[in-house]
């Protein structure tokens, strides 16, 4: 509905029954523990429920009064080059975006506002600074939305040549992951606590526990401990499945002209997650440890701009592909590079040095062998208990810790595959980087003391998108080096002294004592060394302040 300048559109006027019916629900989870609490000898339940109704019927008006309110003061404009959103009665907020600094318009839909025809609209700039840099429109029709995204994320025409259309779809045999990720145990743990507190609520808690102890009352402890076990971890499985449908069905990943990649899914609140292809800096396989095992892996971009939002909890941006079999992602990861093979896949990775399997079968001893230790010693002060379970806890500890660590230096790796280069580490969560060279703006290069005496360093890619930052850790300083240099031409080398090679001029010096800002050199020539031949190794890194 347009008000009376023609150009300042309002809210669609159901959002006022949305704020109803939310206040309702609300109403109902609390007034009906308080009602049947209320009932009793002296009141009867009905009596006790038109009394919880009596307090209800204001609060929802309330609640509706106050969202009516919101409607009427709220109106957002989009202009040719600005879009606008002024809301507010008694603060009245007034924020603008320019629109050549738009990157994203996700719509997103509880069952709520899905029932009614409604989403909810947030247009953002990609800036990692919150609000300030996001509009939210909530809630608008449906097809009022979707003329939004296309509006403001049309940038040009589709380029020849280029694949649009689905990318992915889903394929229900991928539900076959989820029990095994680590959300399973979590949500287990979670519904054991949730029954306790809504028995906390009624008043039964003591006759849960009972009737739980009676079940076990004739049974030996190993196998008490394992049927709570296994319940608690059935309990976390179908959970797990729960909530991979509800993130994931009807999940589509779709290329648009003007070079979009959209990701829709959802059950119950359907999302919708639009991510412009000039942002996209590369791709991040994901291989959780239960994932790893049967195959599969997950795809997540690495962009600028990409915000989780802390309103949605599963609302993971990031994300393009759920956890698939890992030629089906390494396939979709190609597909969304425009590459023939994914860089992920394309070429084998260099293995790191023996040094760097020593300090990870050190680091997996270490923690494995700390808490034995302590509770040996507490069990030589306190009791013998203790010191069964410090043996048994090295007993079962210590394969674990070497067989894990022997995993993650097997996982260790580094290469480049063509404009991409690749990065490779972890065990309990294995992650293959393929980042664009192009998109690396420095290098940071670290060795502690250990790594020193053991011949290793660590690399650190920094760049705009995605985490910031990508570390190949422990590779030799020789080869390193040598990939960082080939990597990303011209970052690093101004800092490097080959073996032998003449050493750098000092910088000049400012009257204050300091070094001036100077831009980078084109070559190792100007800076006076002899340039670096193919095949010379890098001896190590000239430690130097540049201003």
């Amino acid at each position: 509905m347009s008000s009376p300048d023609g150009d300042w559109q309002r809210l669609e006027r159901r959002t006022v029954l949305v704020a109803a019916f939310v206040m309702a629900g609300v109403a109902a989870g609390a007034g009906l523990p308080t009602a049947l609490g209320l009932a009793g000898d002296d009141m009867p339940l009905w009596e006790a429920l038109a009394w919880v109704l009596a307090g209800a019927v204001p609060m929802i008006a309330a609640g509706a009064g106050a969202d009516y309110v919101r409607w009427r003061r709220t109106r957002y404009r989009i202009g040719p080059e600005r879009a606008e959103l002024h809301t507010g009665l008694l603060l009245v907020r007034r924020r603008s975006l320019a629109r050549e600094r738009i990157r994203s318009v996700d719509l997103a839909a509880n069952p709520l506002l899905r029932v009614l025809g409604l989403v909810k609209v947030r247009i953002g700039t990609g800036e990692h600074s919150g609000g300030e840099s996001t509009l939210e429109l909530d809630a608008v029709g449906k097809a009022e939305g979707e003329r939004l995204r296309r509006e403001l994320l049309a940038r040009a025409a589709p380029e020849p040549g280029i694949r649009e259309g689905e990318l992915a779809a889903l394929d229900p045999a991928w539900l076959r992951y989820a029990p095994v990720s680590f959300v399973a145990p979590l949500l287990g743990g979670a519904a054991v606590g949730g029954v306790m507190q809504v028995s906390e609520w009624f008043g039964a808690q003591g006759k849960v526990v009972d009737w739980v102890g009676d079940r076990v009352r004739d049974t030996s402890v190993l196998w008490t401990v394992l049927v709570l076990g296994g319940a608690v971890l059935v309990a976390g499985v179908v959970g797990a499945l729960g909530l991979w449908i509800e993130m994931w069905w009807n999940y589509r990943l779709e290329r648009e002209p003007g070079g979009t990649l959209r990701v829709r899914r959802g059950l119950f609140t359907a999302r919708s997650i639009s991510i412009e292809e000039r942002r996209l800096r590369g791709v991040e396989l994901v291989e959780p440890l239960g994932v790893r095992l049967l195959g599969a892996a997950r795809v997540d971009a690495i962009a600028t701009g990409l915000v989780d939002d802390e309103q949605d909890k599963h609302g993971d941006l990031k994300v393009l592909l759920p956890a698939a079999p890992r030629a089906v992602a390494d396939e979709v990861a190609a597909r969304v590079l425009r590459e023939s093979v994914a860089p992920t896949s394309a070429a084998p990775l260099t293995a790191h040095p023996r040094a760097a399997r020593t300090r990870r079968l050190r680091w997996a001893l270490t923690a494995a062998l700390l808490p034995p230790l302590v509770l040996t010693v507490l069990g030589a002060w306190l009791t013998p208990v203790l010191l069964y379970l410090a043996a048994a806890g090295a007993v079962v500890g210590l394969p674990v810790a070497v067989v894990l660590a022997l995993d993650a230096y097997r996982a260790l790796g580094h290469g480049i595959s063509g404009a991409y280069l690749v990065a490779r580490s972890g065990t309990v969560r294995r992650a293959t980087v393929a980042l664009q060279r192009g998109g690396v703006i420095g290098w940071t290069v670290k060795q502690s003391v250990f790594q020193r005496r053991a011949g290793v360093l660590t690399l650190t890619a920094t760049t705009a998108a995605g985490a910031g930052a990508y570390s190949v850790y422990d590779a030799a300083e020789d080869e390193g080096l040598a990939f960082a240099a080939e990597a990303v031409p011209g970052v690093l080398e101004p800092f490097l002294v080959a073996d032998g090679a003449v050493p750098l001029p000092a910088l000049p010096q400012t009257p204050s004592g300091g070094t001036p800002n100077l831009p980078a050199p084109a070559s190792r020539r100007e800076l006076g060394a002899p340039p670096q031949t193919p095949g010379t190794p890098f001896g190590r890194v000239l430690n130097r302040r540049t201003g």
